[in-house]
């Protein structure tokens, strides 16, 4: 080789290096220029160099003034389709080339590998063996295993293992790694073992593959003994096993071992911050997560994207949304990781307009939405009671084919159902190709909302008999179904077979379900003893729950076990002074009322106000009892006006026992009249077109006088009127409610 070949070998080199493709050309020119017949050599390190730059075309150029090509230029240029994914050039090349070694062989396998040909790698790895067994080598063999391993296809990868045997590799570290991953992806960990423990030589790759195999197995003791052994350990090796405990639940572990980690000086890159902070966010660990940020700023990782984005999960998850914005802000890049986790963050901690700006936001930076990210942005929509905004992104998962994903099927299922379009809710899971126990979910609680008890019980009964699992979610919706019904002995018929034939431990919502069961059908004794027997007392819903149907069913006795339990539970909750107090206003005491009031007044307990919204033309009208705020007042008190009129001589007769206060008839039917959801649906009546359902929010419970003056609404006007309050859907039709009598 010439002087100056070897000087231009090293020119060439430096601009791969610097990725120089100007500067490469120039040197091409000056080859040619200066050197008339150019050795071999040079030509094969300028074909590498072309390829390095990705002009195939050039490198392809110089390969064909070659005269007599050696082995190498062969293997460069096929290497370079290869790697490129220009496979039917490969295959070209290939089929020319007067002599195939190894080389050869592997870099057209590794192009179908790379670029999903299976069957035509698999077809070339025959090939290989019919043509010379002896090209054959740890490669070709790392190669086929990977492929086998990819496609799932163990007894592919059983028949390459028998052939490593046959010809003599299984000695090989190189070899035994992408078996042991292999065998272990595809759960049969035992043989995996086998192969780990026939190796006479193991290093760290191989101790950490097999570690990794351990504990994707859910063998943790098995991964800890291992680890421990290991003669040698590398950062991998440490951000294994805290992956590892990470993902099978063990986040105290992975915090613990993270600590040791950084005892051992060892370099800690942003997987084993990845994981580490995922531990955290798991375990709610604020103080431990905020030190981990303060030592990834140090180690200066905080402009890794992988990074960023765990540190908003995790201060997500710790219900710190404000640090979480922080990071996401100060975030140099974003990826769709980053986007997903804020989108997710802000919904999981109950800002759920925040997250359809932000994924708004997202859009308008050009990033288009995944599966995840869709699906978590709809279930905020759900959880707002937007049917509009949810719409929408219904309309981009049809545009954009996320909707065959099941994130965001469920997700849809889901918000339909919680917008009180059930009917629609329905129609997308008939639609839906492949449901799982979360659609199943979601159609169940979406009908237990509305109180349809046969529907629900009906799709609970199916989805038994479809073979899926129920959780604990599914049992909530069909028991407060049973509920709404007054099916005592089924609703405790489901809550018995959560243990005995489902193995779900009750948690304290079932047994607030539970006391509902009973409250709600009169059976107050049953409940209350119910509560004797439950391991752990109500909480302040449960109570609630009791000391509501005490009022409804005039049980005194009861009412006030039930309101001392919850103010001794929760002083400053307004809930036992109210529906004492209405216990007593029933009864005409309105002495005990006025002591209740005082003692309300004296610890400062304030009633939440009730209010109620309308969403019309993309904005909120938001009214409160007896409010004149709104510009349109004139006009809804006329509406309503007009409507107590028609509603009268309907039959309809106020229900005082929603006014707490000891005055005129006259004026109670007048507060009556003007509580915030008949603001909202006169507002409703006079703008929301003909032929649309009128939607209402309310924040507390439905009043029952508001409830029953409703029904006469919506058979006068022959309207739809939809009203979704703190507890659930009423469907108000022909001058009937989908909650029936046990509302």
């Amino acid at each position: 080789m010439s002087c100056a070949s070897n000087y231009y070998c090293s020119l060439l080199k430096l601009c791969c290096e610097t990725q120089n493709q100007i500067q490469a050309k120039k040197l091409h020119c000056l080859i040619i220029k200066t050197i008339p017949n150019p050795e071999t050599f040079l030509l094969n390190n300028l074909i590498n160099a072309y390829s390095k730059l990705s002009n195939f075309t050039y490198a392809r150029n110089v390969f064909d003034q070659i005269r007599q090509p050696n082995q190498f230029s062969w293997n460069i240029i096929l290497s370079a389709y290869s790697k490129s994914g220009q496979l039917s050039k490969m295959h070209e090349l290939f089929s020319r080339i007067p002599r195939r070694d190894g080389v050869s062989w592997n870099s057209v396998i590794s192009g179908y590998v790379s670029h999903g040909s299976f069957y035509k790698a698999l077809e070339a790895y025959n090939l290989m063996l019919k043509d010379r067994s002896m090209n054959l080598n740890r490669i070709t063999f790392s190669t086929m295993l990977i492929l086998s391993s990819d496609q799932g296809c163990i007894e592919l990868g059983s028949q390459i293992h028998g052939q490593i045997v046959k010809f003599g590799f299984e000695s090989y570290v190189f070899v035994g790694s992408p078996l042991v991953d292999m065998y272990s992806k595809a759960g049969l960990i035992y043989e995996a073992k086998r192969v780990f423990e026939g190796l006479a030589e193991r290093n760290v790759v191989m101790y950490n593959t097999m570690i990794m195999g351990l504990l994707r197995c859910g063998m943790i003791e098995e991964s800890e003994d291992l680890f421990h052994c290991m003669p040698d350990k590398d950062s991998i090796s440490w951000t294994t096993m805290i992956t590892g405990l990470t993902q099978n639940g063990l986040e105290r572990g992975a915090v613990d071992l993270f600590r040791k980690m950084r005892s051992e000086d060892l370099a800690i890159d942003q997987f084993t911050f990845g994981s580490v902070l995922t531990a955290c966010g798991g375990l709610v660990a604020l103080r431990e997560g905020k030190q981990i940020h303060a030592y990834v700023i140090r180690t200066d990782h905080m402009d890794n994207v992988f990074v960023g984005s765990a540190l908003v999960d995790m201060y997500s998850k710790c219900r710190s949304i404000k640090y979480a914005e922080s990071v996401f802000e100060r975030m140099t890049q974003k990826n769709i990781v980053s986007w997903t986790a804020m989108v997710v963050g802000y919904g999981q901690n109950g800002y759920s307009e925040d997250a359809v700006w932000i994924f708004s936001e997202m859009q308008r930076k050009g990033i288009d939405p995944d599966d995840f990210t869709l699906g978590s942005v709809i279930s905020s929509c759900a959880n707002l009671a937007s049917l509009e905004e949810g719409a929408q992104f219904h309309g981009l998962a049809l545009v954009s084919g996320l909707i065959s994903f099941i994130t965001v099927s469920n997700a849809l299922v889901t918000l339909y159902g919680k917008c009180g379009s059930i009917e629609e809710s329905h129609q997308l899971f008939n639609e839906m190709n492949i449901r799982d126990e979360v659609s199943w979910t979601a159609l169940v609680s979406g009908y237990a909302q509305f109180g349809k008890a046969k529907e629900t019980i009906d799709l609970f009964e199916k989805m038994l008999a479809n073979g899926l699992q129920p959780d604990g979610v599914t049992f909530i919706g069909v028991i407060s179904a049973c509920s709404r019904a007054g099916l005592v002995e089924k609703g405790y018929k489901y809550f018995e077979s959560m243990v005995e034939e489902h193995g779900i431990m009750p948690l304290l919502d079932h047994y607030t379900c539970m006391i509902d069961l009973f409250s709600r059908a009169g059976q107050l004794e049953e409940a209350k003893n119910f509560i004797h027997k439950m391991p752990y007392r109500p909480d302040a819903i449960g109570w609630a729950t009791l000391l509501s149907s005490c009022r409804n069913h005039s049980n005194m006795e009861i009412g006030q076990w039930a309101a001392e339990s919850l103010l001794e539970l929760e002083p400053q909750n307004p809930a036992s002074y109210i529906l004492l107090s209405s216990m007593y206003a029933a009864k005409g005491k309105w002495d005990k009322v006025a002591q209740l009031r005082r003692g309300m007044r004296d610890k400062g307990v304030r009633k939440e106000p009730g209010y109620s919204w309308i969403k019309f033309k993309n904005k909120v009208h938001i009214f409160s009892a007896d409010d004149i705020s709104s510009p349109y007042s004139d006009k809804i008190y006329a509406e309503l006006e007009i409507l107590n009129f028609k509603m009268v001589e309907e039959g309809y007769v106020p229900d005082m026992s929603s006014v707490l206060h000891d005055i005129d008839e006259s004026e109670k039917i007048k507060m009556l009249n003007h509580h915030s959801e008949k603001l909202a649906i006169a507002f409703g009546l006079i703008f929301v077109p003909s032929g649309l359902p009128i939607r209402v929010v309310k924040n507390l419970r439905v009043c029952v006088d508001c409830h029953n003056a409703t029904k006469f609404i919506s058979k006068i006007t022959e309207r739809e009127i939809l009203v979704r309050d703190a507890v659930r859907f009423h469907l108000f039709k022909e001058g009937t409610c989908s909650c029936g009598d046990f509302w």
